[in-house]
C-alpha cells in the first residue's frame, strides 16, 4: 500500500494548499490578533523612534538658523550702536558729520544682512521628517490583506 498524503493533515484542511494557508487554518483566532497586535505595536514603537530621530535633527538645524538670526540682529545693533558712533567720530574730520554717520551705518547694515542670509539658508535646509511620513503613510497598505492570504 502507498502512503498516504494527508496523513497528519486535519480533515478541514485541503492537501492542496500552501504552508502559510495551513498554518492559518490550524492556527486559532486569538494566537492570530495577538500577532497581529504584537507587530503593530512593534512598527508603532518603530516609528516613533524615527519621528524622534528625525525632530532631534530638524530641532539642531532650526536652532542653527536660530542662531544665526539672532547673531544677525546682536550684530546689526552693536555695529550701528558703537562702532557707528567711532566711526562717525573718526570720519567727522574729514567730511561733515551727518555723510558720516549715514557711511558708518551703511558699513555694518552689509554685515547684518550677510548673517540674515547664513541664518535663512540653514533654515532652508530643514527638512522637518520625511522618512517617519513616508513610513507612516505605508501602514494602512501593510494592514490590508495580501493575495497570499485570500
Amino acid at each position: 500500500m502507498g502512503s498516504d498524503p494527508t496523513v497528519g493533515v486535519p480533515r478541514h484542511v485541503d492537501p492542496d494548499t500552501t504552508p502559510s494557508e495551513q498554518q492559518a487554518a490550524n492556527t486559532s483566532l486569538g494566537d492570530l490578533l495577538t500577532e497581529v497586535s504584537r507587530d503593530i505595536s512593534t512598527l508603532m514603537r518603530q516609528e516613533v523612534e524615527l519621528a524622534k530621530a528625525e525632530l532631534r535633527q530638524t530641532a539642531t538645524r532650526a536652532g542653527k538658523g536660530a542662531g544665526m538670526y539672532g547673531g544677525a540682529g546682536v550684530a546689526g545693533w552693536f555695529t550701528l550702536l558703537f562702532l557707528s558712533i567711532a566711526l562717525w567720530w573718526a570720519l567727522g574730520y574729514v567730511m561733515s558729520n551727518a555723510w558720516s554717520a549715514v557711511l558708518v551705518a551703511a558699513i555694518w547694515a552689509v554685515v547684518a544682512v550677510v548673517l540674515y542670509f547664513v541664518g535663512k539658508r540653514e533654515f532652508d535646509e530643514v527638512r522637518g521628517m520625511p522618512d517617519t511620513v513616508e513610513s507612516v503613510k505605508k501602514i494602512p497598505e501593510a494592514l490590508k490583506r495580501n493575495e497570499e492570504n485570500r
